[in-house]
């Protein structure tokens, strides 16, 4: 009795890999608009609290010239750590979103690849086309709790 994985088990593999990357995509997908409802929050919150300054400012006496309030330093303190903040997590979005695309990418990838070795009559060959693949793309970065067939030939080969 050979226990060989058939064509068609690495065709599922390729399958089962593919949505387990679309399902990862979607994740960050849903991290990143999180993210970017939490930057829309805090825009609106601190628009809201300059024009609450402004308007409070306007029915105030004007400071002198020549030393400025302790609220506009103040103000101006809390403009400069709103921007920071804000700018850590834009890039924090960006680093998502390319993130989410490498595994949208990877997952198309795979799809295709289940294709091209749904062609193949040879299971050595489909093995040796997938590990070429995982090898090329660096599949392994991308599953955490998983075993790649790259690494488990790997560790075959030791």
């Amino acid at each position: 009795m050979d226990d060989s994985p058939t064509v068609a088990e690495f065709v599922d593999y390729c399958e089962l890999n593919a949505g387990l990357l679309a399902g990862r995509a979607e994740t960050i997908g849903e991290e990143a608009a999180a993210l970017l409802d939490d930057l829309d929050e805090e825009l609106a919150a601190a628009r809201e609290g300059l024009d609450e300054q402004r308007s409070a400012a306007s029915t105030e006496t004007p400071p002198s010239p020549d030393i400025p309030a302790n609220e506009d330093r103040e103000a101006v303190d809390s403009v400069a750590d709103l921007e920071s903040e804000l700018g850590e997590k834009q890039a924090l979005v960006a680093a998502k979103q390319a993130r989410m695309a490498a595994f949208q990418d990877l997952a198309e990838a795979y799809t295709d690849l289940a294709g091209e070795v749904a062609g193949l009559d040879d299971p050595s060959a489909a093995l040796e086309r997938i590990v070429e693949f995982e090898k090329a793309h660096d599949a392994p970065t991308y599953f955490d709790e998983r075993e790649t067939l790259l690494e488990a030939v790997a560790r075959e080969s030791e």
